[in-house]
């Protein structure tokens, strides 16, 4: 997956670039290593995808390292894996398709690989969902088979299917015969399918014995041995490295896993479990220069106070953390003793296991709970000993400093910069940074320079974090890093969120205030920051800072040099070339049943679940799953994430369920329905007030939109989202809402008071995904009742995830129209403030931070794109239609511009 967006950021970032010829390099790479074939996956929300899938194929094909293996074409849309198909040479394979998307368009798919001669991989997927026993997984193969081979005419032998190998031994009876299953499947799918190859993953069967390779892979060559030598398997998914013959296996593990993959015995599972206990402990004492061992069945509860601290610390359970800090603050000359000893000892075990990968982000935010609570039982304590002190020695106790911070590695400030209200990945930040034993100053959101200056210097801080989410805190961290060197500050600086990146960090922020005493540096996750802010305290900061010094050089100087390589087309060019509707042929959606205002107070949290997409909510606590279990729910069967997703899920269900249960968030959104029609100029919208506004050619308002300049690959118009609204003459609409989610600020206050980082932030990243799916919810209603023009919708919410629905709902500041003052325009038009409470900040973030808007366009041709970077020309044009200054303008549109403002 090294030519995988997603199983690569190295290839990610080369393809954001356009920098083909290095991406050529880590496929060339590829094949020296070893790899039969190459995947080719170019999804991304930034990229055209049909375009980067087009360009690196017709590439590869001329390189004879990497076309002598087959391409694996692997996209999330149809029409990028065609874009490939069409310059692909030879025989690819396509991954995958299945008959979960209908028969229709399932024969459709087919129809147009067979005519590209591709192989595919086929699921053993079906409308009804997965396929798990035997007779489901012959029934789907053999009725996917009929289809292909009868109706289609595909050829059988460029067909493989993939049964689903599903994990055993969890302890559920309805799992105790996925093994067996699935190997007799394969005879019989091989028998009913004749000519068809038969794939499988094969760590997904031992998932439950995850860490423990000797039992794993034992289980693997039994089921190997028959899946292939009696059922007739041809590929499977293995570590060849790890892999054990049937004869390699110890005669007893060989009777328990036999007995466990054809589900023999009804204690299978406990015999396994057994053995895989005693493997473990073997392990630990071979690493101790042991040998064989005896288990003994203890409670870590019988365990000394240290011990029993530094179990709950690495396992986050805080049930009996008070006793346990009591008793061993009874055995300790003084309360710091007992957080710089075993409370301490506990947390470098938390951040060597969070380091080394073993641990993850919810499991140290878990942890700092724990030790949120043993501080907050001892401080009392450590005051009173203080003053007593104070006392003896004939000084005055209430000139005692409650702020004294000189027995931590370090002291970083954080900020949220000016106008901006996004703060959960700082808080993310902030407690693995305590977790690591260094004093955290958060001074919370839309921070002025000033202000966090003047922190800075207050609290004598020994670095500075700034924190942003939306495209115009990118401009204030630059305004930061000029003041700051004005000032003469000679603190590191950290750049961090969501909307920052490290070539913006590089090119726009360090130029400003980068040395090698103070450096500026981009921090990807939380997972990096220990890292960065130890390197930059400790004695390796010469040659760290060094190294990104010459790093971020290297990027200026790419980042520029590309600038010179790409090529725009000037305004009036792209004009020329813009998305032609023929809103004849395709008329503009029927009229609203009401236009103007409605208010959105009626829908409950509960009313929204089911169309929550948890796939961002992992990403938040930084749970990534890799190929084949990517996204929600296959990242709970990943061998390295998938057990602790699990945990974390369910803690997010009976968090949720108490949320619905007691009312402590709410739903309240605003929509608005209004005549449109795109300007005579062609670059904007009109918005009327009523038809008979429209007619007297007088609108309310007017957004003001951007179009593509940067040059294509392909054919494709350079878009606007002005060109999917009918110019007048023609009875177009457009829509727009904004929603919120309230009562998070005050959950996360109480958390807070209680000490508890994981609620807390567990909380946000709840809102956060009730928000987006009320913005899903009612954009469904807009259109099946609200405005009615797709009435007869029949999408399920997982249908609704994958848009396939008719229309858009771009949000202003987001890469269609990525200029954030458009929101003001909507904010005036639906009385956002006014009706439902929702602000704008004067970065215009919305406030509360758990909000969406956006605007809705109903014709099927609109479409999603980004702008990409615009030109001077263009953005002279924008200003003059806004009314803008132009190093206003400039501005707000700083991070999509193809030149340097002055």
């Amino acid at each position: 997956e090294r030519c995988n967006i997603s199983g690569s950021l190295k290839f990610k970032k080369l393809m954001m670039k356009g920098d083909y010829g290095a991406a050529m390099d880590i496929a060339k790479k590829q094949v020296e290593d070893g790899a039969h074939v190459i995947d080719i996956n170019v999804d991304d929300g930034m990229l055209d995808g049909l375009a980067a899938m087009q360009k690196f194929v017709k590439i590869a094909v001329t390189e004879p390292e990497v076309s002598k293996v087959p391409f694996m074409l692997d996209a999330s849309k149809f029409d990028i894996v065609m874009a490939g198909l069409k310059w692909c040479q030879g025989k690819p394979i396509v991954n995958s398709i299945s008959l979960k998307v209908g028969e229709e368009l399932f024969k459709e798919h087919a129809t147009l690989l067979r005519k590209h001669g591709a192989a595919v991989v086929v699921m053993a997927f079906d409308e009804e969902g997965q396929a798990a026993t035997e007779s489901e997984k012959v029934r789907i193969c053999k009725r996917s088979y009929d289809i292909l081979v009868n109706e289609v005419g595909f050829p059988p032998e460029d067909i493989v299917f993939d049964p689903n190998v599903l994990t055993i031994g969890t302890g559920m009876e309805e799992h105790a015969n996925y093994g067996v299953d699935f190997i007799n499947a394969v005879k019989t799918i091989k028998e009913v399918c004749p000519y068809v190859k038969i794939s499988g993953g094969i760590s997904n069967l031992s998932f439950g014995f995850r860490g423990v390779m000797k039992i794993r892979e034992s289980i693997h060559a039994v089921f190997l041995h028959h899946a292939i030598l009696e059922s007739g398997m041809d590929v499977g998914i293995v570590n060849a490295h790890e892999m054990l013959a049937l004869d390699e296996v110890e005669p007893e593990l060989l009777t328990a896993c036999d007995n466990l993959v054809f589900n023999k015995s009804d204690d299978a599972t406990d015999v396994m479990l057994e053995l895989t206990q005693k493997e473990r402990a073997a392990i630990e004492a071979r690493k101790k220069g042991g040998g064989a061992v005896k288990v003994k069945e203890k409670s870590w509860r019988d365990l000394e106070p240290k011990k029993r601290m530094e179990h709950a610390l690495v396992n986050g359970i805080s049930e009996f953390v008070i006793p346990d800090v009591e008793e061993a603050r009874q055995m300790c000359s003084k309360p710091l003793e007992v957080i710089e000893g075993p409370l301490m000892d506990g947390m470098n075990v938390v951040g060597d296991l969070f380091g080394a990968g073993k641990m993850f982000l919810p499991q140290v935010i878990k942890s700092a709970r724990v030790m949120k609570k043993a501080v907050a039982y001892l401080l009392p304590f450590m005051e009173e000993e203080k003053k007593q002190k104070m006392i003896d020695q004939g000084l005055n106790p209430d000139d005692f400093d409650q702020n004294d911070d000189s027995n931590y590695a370090g002291k970083v400030l954080m900020a949220t910069v000016k106008g901006d209200v996004h703060d959960i990945g700082k808080n993310i930040v902030s407690v693995v940074l305590g977790c690591n034993n260094f004093k955290v100053y958060d001074i919370g959101v839309m921070v002025s320079c000033d202000k966090i200056l003047e922190k800075a210097k207050e609290y004598d801080v020994d670095v500075i974090g700034l924190s942003g989410l939306i495209t115009p805190s990118l401009d204030e961290m630059v305004d930061v890093a000029k003041e700051m060197s004005k000032r003469g500050f000679k603190q590191p600086l950290l750049i961090g969120g969501a909307t920052t990146s490290k070539m913006h960090t590089a090119v726009k922020v360090s130029p400003n205030y980068f040395t090698s005493d103070h450096p500026v540096i981009h921090v990807l996750d939380a997972s990096r920051s220990v890292t960065v802010v130890s390197n930059l305290l400790n004695e390796k900061k010469e040659d760290y800072v060094e190294d990104i010094m010459e790093e971020y050089d290297e990027m200026r100087e790419d980042y520029y040099a590309g600038l010179e390589d790409r090529y725009f087309l000037t305004f009036d060019q792209a004009k020329e070339q813009k998305l032609n509707i023929d809103f004849d042929a395709t008329p503009p959606a029927p009229a609203p049943k009401k236009t103007g205002i409605s208010v959105i107070d009626s829908v409950k949290i509960a009313d929204v679940v089911p169309y929550i997409d948890w796939n961002p909510f992992f990403q938040t606590w930084e749970l990534r799953g890799r190929y084949p279990n990517r996204g929600y729910p296959k990242i709970f069967n990943d061998e390295a994430v998938g057990a602790e997703a699990k945990k974390l899920f369910d803690d997010a269900q009976t968090m949720m369920h108490k949320i619905i249960e007691d009312g402590s968030m709410t739903l309240k959104g605003v929509v608005g329905l209004f005549p449109a029609n795109r300007s005579e100029n062609g670059e904007d919208v009109h918005i009327y007030e009523t038809e008979e506004a429209r007619a007297a050619n007088t609108p309310a308002s007017t957004f003001c939109m951007l179009r593509q300049q940067a040059e294509k690959e392909s054919e494709d118009p350079f878009l606007s989202q002005a060109d999917f609204i009918a110019p007048s003459g023609y009875q177009d609409h457009l829509g727009m809402f904004a929603v919120s989610c309230f009562g998070c600020d005050a959950l996360v206050e109480k958390y807070e008071a209680e000490n508890d980082d994981y609620s807390k932030i567990m909380s946000q990243a709840l809102a956060d995904r009730f928000v987006e799916a009320f913005a899903e919810y009612l954009h469904r209603e807009i259109r099946i009742d609200m405005w009615g023009y797709a009435a007869d919708e029949q999408l399920n919410e997982e249908d609704l995830l994958k848009i396939k629905y008719d229309g858009i709902r771009p949000a202003p500041g987001y890469p269609s129209q990525p200029d954030h003052t458009e929101k003001t325009t909507m904010w005036n038009l639906i009385k956002a403030k006014e009706l439902a409470g929702i602000e704008l900040s004067e970065s215009l973030s919305m406030m509360p931070a758990a909000s969406v808007s956006a605007l809705v366009f109903a014709h099927p041709q609109s479409q999603y794109f980004a702008v990409g970077q615009v030109g001077k020309d263009q953005v002279d044009d924008y200003a003059e239609r806004k009314k803008f200054e132009i190093s206003v303008m400039e501005r707000w549109l700083s991070p999509i511009l193809n030149y340097e403002r002055d």
